[in-house]
Protein backbone atom coordinates (compact mmCIF):
# COMPACT_ATOMS: atom_id res chain seq x y z
CA UNK A 1 0.00 0.00 0.00
CA UNK A 2 1.20 3.49 -0.86
CA UNK A 3 1.64 6.22 1.73
CA UNK A 4 -1.58 7.68 3.09
CA UNK A 5 -3.05 10.71 1.33
CA UNK A 6 -3.82 13.51 3.79
CA UNK A 7 -5.80 16.57 2.74
CA UNK A 8 -7.72 19.42 4.32
CA UNK A 9 -10.66 21.45 3.03
CA UNK A 10 -13.63 23.55 4.09
CA UNK A 11 -16.38 21.15 3.01
CA UNK A 12 -16.12 17.46 2.29
CA UNK A 13 -18.88 15.82 0.26
CA UNK A 14 -19.22 12.04 0.43
CA UNK A 15 -20.90 10.59 -2.65
CA UNK A 16 -20.96 11.28 -6.38
CA UNK A 17 -24.56 11.33 -7.57
CA UNK A 18 -26.98 14.24 -8.03
CA UNK A 19 -27.23 15.15 -4.34
CA UNK A 20 -23.45 15.11 -3.90
CA UNK A 21 -22.69 17.16 -7.00
CA UNK A 22 -25.37 19.76 -6.25
CA UNK A 23 -24.02 19.98 -2.69
CA UNK A 24 -20.51 20.57 -4.02
CA UNK A 25 -21.67 23.31 -6.40
CA UNK A 26 -23.67 25.13 -3.73
CA UNK A 27 -20.82 24.91 -1.23
CA UNK A 28 -18.57 26.50 -3.86
CA UNK A 29 -21.23 29.17 -4.46
CA UNK A 30 -20.86 30.03 -0.79
CA UNK A 31 -17.10 30.42 -1.15
CA UNK A 32 -15.98 27.11 0.36
CA UNK A 33 -13.16 24.92 -0.86
CA UNK A 34 -14.64 21.49 -1.56
CA UNK A 35 -13.38 17.93 -1.87
CA UNK A 36 -15.79 15.26 -3.15
CA UNK A 37 -15.03 11.56 -2.55
CA UNK A 38 -17.03 8.98 -4.51
CA UNK A 39 -17.03 5.22 -4.00
CA UNK A 40 -17.24 4.85 -7.79
CA UNK A 41 -16.56 7.30 -10.61
CA UNK A 42 -18.44 10.54 -10.08
CA UNK A 43 -20.71 10.93 -13.08
CA UNK A 44 -21.27 7.26 -13.81
CA UNK A 45 -21.90 5.57 -10.46
CA UNK A 46 -25.23 5.31 -8.67
CA UNK A 47 -28.80 4.75 -9.78
CA UNK A 48 -29.33 8.01 -11.66
CA UNK A 49 -26.36 7.70 -14.02
CA UNK A 50 -27.61 4.68 -16.05
CA UNK A 51 -31.27 5.68 -16.21
CA UNK A 52 -33.73 8.21 -17.43
CA UNK A 53 -35.59 9.97 -14.66
CA UNK A 54 -38.60 12.19 -14.29
CA UNK A 55 -38.27 15.29 -12.14
CA UNK A 56 -40.86 16.88 -9.82
CA UNK A 57 -40.61 20.12 -11.79
CA UNK A 58 -43.67 22.37 -11.56
CA UNK A 59 -43.99 25.95 -12.76
CA UNK A 60 -44.64 28.47 -9.95
CA UNK A 61 -48.36 28.62 -10.64
CA UNK A 62 -50.44 28.33 -7.42
CA UNK A 63 -52.99 25.94 -8.91
CA UNK A 64 -50.34 23.69 -10.49
CA UNK A 65 -48.30 23.65 -7.31
CA UNK A 66 -51.37 22.77 -5.24
CA UNK A 67 -52.19 19.89 -7.59
CA UNK A 68 -48.57 18.69 -7.47
CA UNK A 69 -48.55 18.63 -3.70
CA UNK A 70 -51.91 16.88 -3.49
CA UNK A 71 -51.04 14.21 -6.04
CA UNK A 72 -49.32 11.86 -3.61
CA UNK A 73 -50.55 12.94 -0.22
CA UNK A 74 -52.97 10.06 0.14
CA UNK A 75 -50.49 7.52 -1.23
CA UNK A 76 -47.92 8.83 1.24
CA UNK A 77 -50.25 8.49 4.20
CA UNK A 78 -50.56 12.27 4.65
CA UNK A 79 -47.13 12.47 6.29
CA UNK A 80 -45.61 15.08 3.96
CA UNK A 81 -44.92 18.64 5.08
CA UNK A 82 -46.21 21.48 2.88
CA UNK A 83 -43.41 23.80 4.02
CA UNK A 84 -40.86 21.32 2.73
CA UNK A 85 -42.80 20.60 -0.45
CA UNK A 86 -42.90 24.32 -1.24
CA UNK A 87 -39.18 24.72 -0.61
CA UNK A 88 -38.26 21.73 -2.77
CA UNK A 89 -40.56 22.77 -5.61
CA UNK A 90 -39.00 26.25 -5.59
CA UNK A 91 -35.43 24.95 -5.45
CA UNK A 92 -36.02 22.30 -8.10
CA UNK A 93 -37.51 24.86 -10.45
CA UNK A 94 -34.48 27.11 -10.00
CA UNK A 95 -32.00 24.24 -10.28
CA UNK A 96 -33.47 22.86 -13.50
CA UNK A 97 -33.14 26.28 -15.13
CA UNK A 98 -29.62 26.61 -13.80
CA UNK A 99 -28.77 23.13 -15.09
CA UNK A 100 -29.66 24.25 -18.59
CA UNK A 101 -27.53 27.41 -18.44
CA UNK A 102 -24.53 26.92 -16.16
CA UNK A 103 -24.73 23.12 -16.31
CA UNK A 104 -25.12 23.16 -20.10
CA UNK A 105 -27.68 20.36 -20.10
CA UNK A 106 -29.32 20.08 -23.55
CA UNK A 107 -33.00 19.99 -22.69
CA UNK A 108 -35.20 18.91 -25.60
CA UNK A 109 -37.50 21.61 -26.96
CA UNK A 110 -41.27 21.28 -27.24
CA UNK A 111 -42.06 21.70 -30.92
CA UNK A 112 -45.41 23.36 -30.22
CA UNK A 113 -44.27 25.92 -27.63
CA UNK A 114 -40.57 26.28 -28.36
CA UNK A 115 -39.89 25.90 -24.64
CA UNK A 116 -37.35 23.50 -23.10
CA UNK A 117 -38.96 20.42 -21.57
CA UNK A 118 -37.63 20.25 -18.02
CA UNK A 119 -39.79 17.49 -16.52
CA UNK A 120 -37.21 14.77 -17.10
CA UNK A 121 -33.51 14.05 -17.46
CA UNK A 122 -31.43 11.43 -19.22
CA UNK A 123 -29.26 10.09 -16.41
CA UNK A 124 -26.03 9.45 -18.37
CA UNK A 125 -26.03 12.95 -19.87
CA UNK A 126 -27.22 14.59 -16.65
CA UNK A 127 -24.43 13.12 -14.56
CA UNK A 128 -21.79 13.69 -17.25
CA UNK A 129 -22.74 17.36 -17.25
CA UNK A 130 -22.80 17.52 -13.45
CA UNK A 131 -19.27 16.12 -13.20
CA UNK A 132 -17.99 18.61 -15.77
CA UNK A 133 -19.74 21.46 -13.98
CA UNK A 134 -18.30 20.44 -10.60
CA UNK A 135 -14.83 20.32 -12.12
CA UNK A 136 -15.22 23.75 -13.72
CA UNK A 137 -16.13 25.11 -10.31
CA UNK A 138 -12.82 23.93 -8.90
CA UNK A 139 -14.02 21.03 -6.76
CA UNK A 140 -11.42 18.33 -6.22
CA UNK A 141 -12.88 14.90 -7.03
CA UNK A 142 -11.50 11.68 -5.57
CA UNK A 143 -12.88 8.85 -7.70
CA UNK A 144 -12.91 5.20 -6.63
CA UNK A 145 -12.39 6.40 -3.07
CA UNK A 146 -14.89 4.74 -0.71
CA UNK A 147 -15.14 6.47 2.65
CA UNK A 148 -14.88 4.07 5.58
CA UNK A 149 -15.50 6.31 8.58
CA UNK A 150 -16.17 9.86 9.68
CA UNK A 151 -13.64 11.86 11.68
CA UNK A 152 -14.72 13.71 14.82
CA UNK A 153 -13.07 16.18 17.15
CA UNK A 154 -12.95 16.08 20.94
CA UNK A 155 -16.43 17.61 21.17
CA UNK A 156 -17.99 15.02 18.85
CA UNK A 157 -18.37 17.36 15.87
CA UNK A 158 -17.84 15.75 12.46
CA UNK A 159 -14.67 17.23 10.98
CA UNK A 160 -13.81 15.06 7.98
CA UNK A 161 -13.64 11.47 6.82
CA UNK A 162 -11.19 8.70 6.04
CA UNK A 163 -11.22 5.91 3.49
CA UNK A 164 -9.35 3.97 0.84
CA UNK A 165 -8.41 4.81 -2.74
CA UNK A 166 -8.73 1.67 -4.81
CA UNK A 167 -6.72 2.67 -7.88
CA UNK A 168 -3.88 4.22 -5.90
CA UNK A 169 -3.97 1.46 -3.26
CA UNK A 170 -3.67 3.89 -0.39
CA UNK A 171 -5.67 5.11 2.57
CA UNK A 172 -6.76 8.73 2.72
CA UNK A 173 -7.72 11.11 5.49
CA UNK A 174 -9.44 14.45 4.90
CA UNK A 175 -10.06 17.01 7.63
CA UNK A 176 -12.82 19.52 6.97
CA UNK A 177 -14.86 22.23 8.57
CA UNK A 178 -18.09 20.35 7.74
CA UNK A 179 -19.23 17.22 5.92
CA UNK A 180 -22.17 16.46 3.63
CA UNK A 181 -23.05 12.77 3.42
CA UNK A 182 -24.78 12.03 0.10
CA UNK A 183 -24.01 8.35 -0.34
CA UNK A 184 -27.41 7.20 -1.58
CA UNK A 185 -29.76 4.67 -0.05
CA UNK A 186 -29.38 0.96 0.61
CA UNK A 187 -30.60 -1.68 -1.86
CA UNK A 188 -28.95 -4.65 -0.11
CA UNK A 189 -26.77 -5.46 -3.17
CA UNK A 190 -29.88 -6.82 -4.88
CA UNK A 191 -28.37 -6.14 -8.33
CA UNK A 192 -30.85 -3.37 -9.21
CA UNK A 193 -29.16 -1.27 -11.90
CA UNK A 194 -26.70 1.26 -10.48
CA UNK A 195 -27.30 0.26 -6.87
CA UNK A 196 -24.04 -1.64 -6.34
CA UNK A 197 -22.66 1.42 -4.54
CA UNK A 198 -25.83 1.89 -2.48
CA UNK A 199 -25.06 -0.26 0.55
CA UNK A 200 -26.01 2.06 3.41
CA UNK A 201 -22.46 3.22 4.14
CA UNK A 202 -23.50 6.80 4.88
CA UNK A 203 -26.27 5.64 7.20
CA UNK A 204 -23.85 3.50 9.20
CA UNK A 205 -21.34 6.33 9.49
CA UNK A 206 -24.04 8.75 10.58
CA UNK A 207 -25.31 6.33 13.23
CA UNK A 208 -21.79 5.94 14.57
CA UNK A 209 -21.68 9.64 15.44
CA UNK A 210 -25.17 9.66 16.94
CA UNK A 211 -27.50 10.56 14.07
CA UNK A 212 -31.01 9.10 14.01
CA UNK A 213 -33.36 7.96 11.24
CA UNK A 214 -36.95 8.56 10.23
CA UNK A 215 -39.37 6.59 8.06
CA UNK A 216 -37.25 3.46 7.84
CA UNK A 217 -40.40 1.33 7.73
CA UNK A 218 -40.98 2.83 4.27
CA UNK A 219 -38.02 0.92 2.82
CA UNK A 220 -39.75 -2.02 1.20
CA UNK A 221 -39.69 -0.88 -2.41
CA UNK A 222 -39.56 -3.61 -5.05
CA UNK A 223 -39.26 -3.09 -8.79
CA UNK A 224 -40.64 -5.27 -11.57
CA UNK A 225 -37.90 -6.59 -13.86
CA UNK A 226 -37.62 -9.22 -16.57
CA UNK A 227 -36.36 -12.41 -14.92
CA UNK A 228 -32.58 -12.25 -14.56
CA UNK A 229 -32.41 -8.54 -15.44
CA UNK A 230 -31.15 -5.57 -13.44
CA UNK A 231 -33.04 -2.83 -15.30
CA UNK A 232 -35.80 -1.41 -13.10
CA UNK A 233 -38.42 0.76 -14.77
CA UNK A 234 -41.66 -0.20 -13.07
CA UNK A 235 -43.62 2.72 -14.58
CA UNK A 236 -43.51 1.04 -17.99
CA UNK A 237 -45.36 -1.95 -16.60
CA UNK A 238 -48.40 0.27 -16.32
CA UNK A 239 -48.84 -0.73 -19.97
CA UNK A 240 -48.50 -4.44 -19.22
CA UNK A 241 -50.85 -7.35 -18.77
CA UNK A 242 -49.61 -10.07 -16.42
CA UNK A 243 -50.19 -13.76 -16.96
CA UNK A 244 -49.98 -17.09 -15.20
CA UNK A 245 -47.91 -19.77 -16.91
CA UNK A 246 -51.05 -21.31 -18.44
CA UNK A 247 -52.04 -18.03 -20.08
CA UNK A 248 -54.65 -16.88 -17.55
CA UNK A 249 -54.50 -13.20 -16.56
CA UNK A 250 -53.20 -12.48 -13.07
CA UNK A 251 -56.17 -10.57 -11.73
CA UNK A 252 -55.30 -7.31 -9.99
CA UNK A 253 -51.67 -7.26 -11.13
CA UNK A 254 -52.22 -4.11 -13.15
CA UNK A 255 -53.85 -2.18 -10.31
CA UNK A 256 -52.36 0.19 -7.76
CA UNK A 257 -51.72 -2.89 -5.61
CA UNK A 258 -50.28 -4.75 -8.58
CA UNK A 259 -46.84 -5.47 -7.20
CA UNK A 260 -48.21 -7.10 -4.07
CA UNK A 261 -50.42 -9.31 -6.27
CA UNK A 262 -47.40 -10.24 -8.36
CA UNK A 263 -45.36 -10.92 -5.21
CA UNK A 264 -47.98 -13.26 -3.77
CA UNK A 265 -48.26 -15.08 -7.08
CA UNK A 266 -44.49 -15.45 -7.39
CA UNK A 267 -44.39 -17.28 -4.07
CA UNK A 268 -45.97 -20.26 -5.83
CA UNK A 269 -45.49 -19.91 -9.58
CA UNK A 270 -43.94 -17.94 -12.41
CA UNK A 271 -45.47 -14.71 -13.69
CA UNK A 272 -45.23 -13.37 -17.24
CA UNK A 273 -45.82 -9.91 -18.67
CA UNK A 274 -46.49 -8.31 -22.03
CA UNK A 275 -46.59 -4.57 -22.76
CA UNK A 276 -49.70 -5.08 -24.86
CA UNK A 277 -51.54 -1.99 -23.63
CA UNK A 278 -49.15 0.42 -25.38
CA UNK A 279 -50.16 1.50 -28.89
CA UNK A 280 -47.60 2.27 -31.58
CA UNK A 281 -47.29 5.93 -30.62
CA UNK A 282 -46.76 5.16 -26.93
CA UNK A 283 -44.34 2.35 -27.77
CA UNK A 284 -42.20 4.70 -29.85
CA UNK A 285 -42.12 7.26 -27.04
CA UNK A 286 -41.18 4.56 -24.55
CA UNK A 287 -38.24 3.44 -26.68
CA UNK A 288 -37.06 7.01 -27.08
CA UNK A 289 -37.40 7.83 -23.40
CA UNK A 290 -35.74 4.72 -21.93
CA UNK A 291 -33.50 3.02 -24.52
CA UNK A 292 -31.67 0.96 -21.88
CA UNK A 293 -34.98 -0.62 -20.82
CA UNK A 294 -35.37 -2.13 -24.30
CA UNK A 295 -31.75 -3.14 -24.78
CA UNK A 296 -32.28 -6.15 -22.51
CA UNK A 297 -35.12 -7.35 -24.73
CA UNK A 298 -33.36 -6.63 -28.01
CA UNK A 299 -30.38 -8.72 -26.93
CA UNK A 300 -32.69 -11.65 -26.18
CA UNK A 301 -34.72 -11.34 -29.35
CA UNK A 302 -37.89 -10.43 -27.43
CA UNK A 303 -40.44 -7.87 -28.57
CA UNK A 304 -41.99 -6.92 -25.21
CA UNK A 305 -45.04 -5.41 -26.94
CA UNK A 306 -45.98 -8.69 -28.66
CA UNK A 307 -44.13 -11.38 -26.69
CA UNK A 308 -44.65 -12.56 -23.14
CA UNK A 309 -41.61 -12.64 -20.85
CA UNK A 310 -41.04 -13.88 -17.32
CA UNK A 311 -40.81 -11.22 -14.59
CA UNK A 312 -39.41 -11.00 -11.09
CA UNK A 313 -39.17 -8.39 -8.31
CA UNK A 314 -35.91 -6.74 -7.19
CA UNK A 315 -35.53 -5.13 -3.77
CA UNK A 316 -34.67 -1.43 -3.85
CA UNK A 317 -34.81 -0.69 -0.11
CA UNK A 318 -34.24 2.94 0.84
CA UNK A 319 -33.15 3.85 -2.69
CA UNK A 320 -36.79 3.90 -3.73
CA UNK A 321 -38.25 4.01 -0.24
CA UNK A 322 -38.52 7.24 1.71
CA UNK A 323 -36.66 6.51 4.95
CA UNK A 324 -33.22 7.77 5.85
CA UNK A 325 -31.19 9.97 8.16
CA UNK A 326 -33.47 12.34 10.03
CA UNK A 327 -32.94 16.03 9.33
CA UNK A 328 -33.76 18.57 11.99
CA UNK A 329 -33.90 21.90 10.17
CA UNK A 330 -34.19 23.58 6.76
CA UNK A 331 -30.43 23.18 6.22
CA UNK A 332 -30.65 19.37 6.11
CA UNK A 333 -28.65 19.27 9.32
CA UNK A 334 -28.57 15.88 11.02
CA UNK A 335 -28.44 17.31 14.53
CA UNK A 336 -24.77 16.31 14.80
CA UNK A 337 -22.41 19.31 14.65
CA UNK A 338 -20.69 19.47 11.29
CA UNK A 339 -22.78 16.77 9.57
CA UNK A 340 -25.41 17.36 6.86
CA UNK A 341 -27.32 14.82 4.76
CA UNK A 342 -28.73 14.99 1.24
CA UNK A 343 -30.37 12.75 -1.32
CA UNK A 344 -31.49 9.17 -0.75
CA UNK A 345 -29.41 8.78 2.41
CA UNK A 346 -31.73 11.34 4.06
CA UNK A 347 -35.41 10.87 4.81
CA UNK A 348 -37.73 12.01 2.01
CA UNK A 349 -40.82 11.90 4.20
CA UNK A 350 -40.78 15.69 4.26
CA UNK A 351 -41.96 15.89 0.65
CA UNK A 352 -43.67 12.57 -0.08
CA UNK A 353 -44.54 10.98 3.26
CA UNK A 354 -44.52 7.20 3.18
CA UNK A 355 -44.55 6.65 -0.58
CA UNK A 356 -42.26 7.48 -3.47
CA UNK A 357 -40.59 5.67 -6.35
CA UNK A 358 -37.97 6.14 -9.01
CA UNK A 359 -37.25 9.69 -10.14
CA UNK A 360 -39.84 12.47 -9.74
CA UNK A 361 -39.84 13.39 -6.03
CA UNK A 362 -36.54 11.58 -5.43
CA UNK A 363 -34.85 13.50 -8.24
CA UNK A 364 -36.19 16.80 -6.97
CA UNK A 365 -35.18 15.92 -3.42
CA UNK A 366 -31.63 15.01 -4.48
CA UNK A 367 -30.91 18.32 -6.21
CA UNK A 368 -32.76 20.42 -3.63
CA UNK A 369 -31.47 18.79 -0.46
CA UNK A 370 -27.99 18.79 -1.97
CA UNK A 371 -28.32 22.54 -2.55
CA UNK A 372 -29.57 23.18 1.00
CA UNK A 373 -26.92 20.97 2.62
CA UNK A 374 -24.00 22.24 0.56
CA UNK A 375 -24.72 25.90 1.29
CA UNK A 376 -25.28 25.20 4.99
CA UNK A 377 -22.09 23.13 5.29
CA UNK A 378 -20.13 26.03 3.79
CA UNK A 379 -21.55 28.40 6.39
CA UNK A 380 -20.77 25.96 9.18
CA UNK A 381 -17.23 25.49 7.91
CA UNK A 382 -16.60 29.24 7.96
CA UNK A 383 -17.55 29.31 11.61
CA UNK A 384 -15.77 26.12 12.66
CA UNK A 385 -12.60 26.46 10.64
CA UNK A 386 -10.41 23.56 9.59
CA UNK A 387 -9.12 21.23 12.30
CA UNK A 388 -5.61 19.85 12.38
CA UNK A 389 -5.08 16.15 11.71
CA UNK A 390 -4.04 15.62 15.31
CA UNK A 391 -7.34 17.07 16.57
CA UNK A 392 -9.57 14.40 14.99
CA UNK A 393 -10.03 10.67 15.32
CA UNK A 394 -11.98 7.98 13.48
CA UNK A 395 -15.55 7.33 14.59
CA UNK A 396 -15.92 3.93 12.91
CA UNK A 397 -17.04 1.11 15.20
CA UNK A 398 -17.34 -2.10 13.17
CA UNK A 399 -15.59 -3.79 10.26
CA UNK A 400 -12.37 -1.79 10.35
CA UNK A 401 -10.07 -4.38 11.92
CA UNK A 402 -7.14 -5.05 9.60
CA UNK A 403 -7.16 -8.82 9.82
CA UNK A 404 -9.33 -11.68 8.68
CA UNK A 405 -12.11 -12.76 10.99
CA UNK A 406 -14.39 -15.73 11.44
CA UNK A 407 -17.27 -13.82 9.83
CA UNK A 408 -16.25 -13.25 6.21
CA UNK A 409 -17.82 -10.07 4.75
CA UNK A 410 -19.43 -11.89 1.83
CA UNK A 411 -20.99 -14.37 4.23
CA UNK A 412 -22.38 -11.48 6.28
CA UNK A 413 -23.87 -9.95 3.14
CA UNK A 414 -25.56 -13.23 2.20
CA UNK A 415 -26.91 -13.69 5.72
CA UNK A 416 -28.41 -10.18 5.72
CA UNK A 417 -29.78 -10.54 2.20
CA UNK A 418 -31.55 -13.76 3.20
CA UNK A 419 -33.67 -11.69 5.59
CA UNK A 420 -34.05 -8.46 3.60
CA UNK A 421 -34.50 -9.43 -0.04
CA UNK A 422 -37.28 -12.07 0.02
CA UNK A 423 -40.53 -10.25 -0.56
CA UNK A 424 -42.47 -12.61 1.70
CA UNK A 425 -40.46 -11.06 4.56
CA UNK A 426 -39.87 -7.43 3.66
CA UNK A 427 -42.75 -6.67 1.29
CA UNK A 428 -45.67 -8.88 2.38
CA UNK A 429 -45.19 -7.96 6.01
CA UNK A 430 -46.53 -9.75 9.07
CA UNK A 431 -45.12 -9.75 12.59
CA UNK A 432 -44.81 -13.53 12.45
CA UNK A 433 -42.33 -13.11 9.60
CA UNK A 434 -40.76 -9.80 10.62
CA UNK A 435 -39.74 -10.95 14.11
CA UNK A 436 -37.79 -14.06 13.03
CA UNK A 437 -36.10 -12.05 10.26
CA UNK A 438 -35.13 -9.37 12.78
CA UNK A 439 -33.84 -12.02 15.17
CA UNK A 440 -31.52 -13.33 12.46
CA UNK A 441 -30.26 -9.82 11.67
CA UNK A 442 -29.66 -9.22 15.38
CA UNK A 443 -27.64 -12.43 15.49
CA UNK A 444 -25.58 -11.32 12.49
CA UNK A 445 -24.92 -7.95 14.13
CA UNK A 446 -23.92 -9.58 17.42
CA UNK A 447 -21.37 -11.68 15.54
CA UNK A 448 -19.71 -8.75 13.79
CA UNK A 449 -20.00 -6.05 16.46
CA UNK A 450 -17.54 -7.48 18.94
CA UNK A 451 -14.48 -5.67 17.59
CA UNK A 452 -12.77 -8.60 15.88
CA UNK A 453 -14.66 -8.37 12.58
CA UNK A 454 -12.73 -7.08 9.59
CA UNK A 455 -10.56 -8.11 6.66
CA UNK A 456 -6.86 -8.43 5.99
CA UNK A 457 -6.97 -6.43 2.74
CA UNK A 458 -8.00 -2.84 2.09
CA UNK A 459 -10.64 -3.93 -0.39
CA UNK A 460 -11.89 -6.43 2.14
CA UNK A 461 -12.35 -3.64 4.68
CA UNK A 462 -14.61 -1.85 2.18
CA UNK A 463 -16.78 -4.96 1.81
CA UNK A 464 -16.74 -5.52 5.58
CA UNK A 465 -18.16 -2.04 6.11
CA UNK A 466 -20.76 -2.55 3.36
CA UNK A 467 -21.88 -5.81 4.99
CA UNK A 468 -22.15 -4.13 8.39
CA UNK A 469 -24.11 -1.22 6.89
CA UNK A 470 -26.62 -3.49 5.14
CA UNK A 471 -27.17 -5.36 8.40
CA UNK A 472 -27.59 -2.17 10.41
CA UNK A 473 -30.04 -0.69 7.91
CA UNK A 474 -32.07 -3.90 7.97
CA UNK A 475 -32.38 -3.77 11.75
CA UNK A 476 -33.65 -0.16 11.64
CA UNK A 477 -36.13 -1.09 8.91
CA UNK A 478 -37.64 -4.06 10.71
CA UNK A 479 -37.84 -2.42 14.12
CA UNK A 480 -39.58 0.56 12.55
CA UNK A 481 -41.91 -1.74 10.62
CA UNK A 482 -42.84 -3.56 13.82
CA UNK A 483 -43.48 -0.23 15.56
CA UNK A 484 -45.95 0.94 12.92
CA UNK A 485 -48.86 -1.40 13.63
CA UNK A 486 -50.98 -0.23 10.70
CA UNK A 487 -50.82 -0.02 6.92
CA UNK A 488 -49.75 3.45 5.76
CA UNK A 489 -47.84 4.54 2.68
CA UNK A 490 -45.53 1.81 1.45
CA UNK A 491 -45.51 -0.03 4.77
CA UNK A 492 -48.33 -2.55 4.46
CA UNK A 493 -48.96 -5.04 7.23
CA UNK A 494 -50.95 -8.21 6.54
CA UNK A 495 -51.66 -8.40 10.27
CA UNK A 496 -52.65 -4.71 10.50
CA UNK A 497 -54.31 -3.93 7.16
CA UNK A 498 -56.13 -0.77 8.25
CA UNK A 499 -55.03 2.84 8.67
CA UNK A 500 -54.79 3.95 12.31
CA UNK A 501 -55.37 7.73 12.75
CA UNK A 502 -53.49 7.60 16.06
CA UNK A 503 -50.30 6.67 14.18
CA UNK A 504 -50.29 9.74 11.93
CA UNK A 505 -46.68 10.67 12.57
CA UNK A 506 -43.08 9.69 12.01
CA UNK A 507 -41.36 6.63 13.43
CA UNK A 508 -37.78 7.43 14.37
CA UNK A 509 -35.02 4.98 15.14
CA UNK A 510 -31.27 4.76 15.76
CA UNK A 511 -28.56 3.01 17.64
CA UNK A 512 -26.28 0.16 16.68
CA UNK A 513 -25.86 -2.48 19.38
CA UNK A 514 -29.07 -1.32 21.07
CA UNK A 515 -31.58 -0.16 18.48
CA UNK A 516 -34.25 2.21 19.79
CA UNK A 517 -37.57 3.28 18.25
CA UNK A 518 -39.73 6.32 18.98
CA UNK A 519 -43.21 6.99 17.69
CA UNK A 520 -43.50 10.73 17.07
CA UNK A 521 -47.24 10.48 16.45
CA UNK A 522 -47.75 9.85 20.15
CA UNK A 523 -44.91 11.70 21.85
CA UNK A 524 -41.68 12.83 20.23
CA UNK A 525 -39.66 12.10 23.35
CA UNK A 526 -41.33 9.06 24.89
CA UNK A 527 -39.74 5.88 23.61
CA UNK A 528 -41.82 2.85 22.75
CA UNK A 529 -40.98 0.06 25.17
CA UNK A 530 -38.11 -1.53 23.30
CA UNK A 531 -38.79 -4.83 25.00
CA UNK A 532 -41.87 -5.14 22.83
CA UNK A 533 -39.72 -4.76 19.71
CA UNK A 534 -36.76 -6.81 20.81
CA UNK A 535 -36.42 -10.43 19.80
CA UNK A 536 -34.81 -12.87 22.27
CA UNK A 537 -31.45 -14.14 21.11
Amino acid sequence: MSDELTLTTDVMVIGGGPAATWAAINARDAGAEVILADKGYCGSSGTTAPSGTGVWYVAPDPAKRADAKASRETLGGHLADHHWMDRVLDQTYANMHRLGTEGRYPFPVDATTGEPMRTGLQGPEYMRRMRAWVQRRGVRILDHSPVLELLTDADGAVRGAAGYQRQSDRDFSITAGAVVVATGGCAFLSKALGSNVDTGDGALMAAEVGASFSGMEFANAYAIVPKGSTVTKTAYYGYATFFHGDGRIVEGAGSMKGRSVIARTLLNEKVYAQLDRADETVAAKMRLGQPNFFLQFDRRGINPFTDRFEVDLLAEGTVRGTGGIDIVDDDCWTGIPGLYAAGDVATRERICGGFTGGGSHNSAWAMSSGSFAGAAAARAARTAGRPTASAVSGAGTVGLVRRSSSAAPDEVVRAAQAQLIPFDKNYLRHADRLRPALAELDNVWAEIAGGAYGADTAGGRVRAREAAAITAVGRWIYRSALARTESRGMSKRDDHPGLDPAQHGHVRTGGLDDVWVRDASLDAVNAIDSRNLRVPA
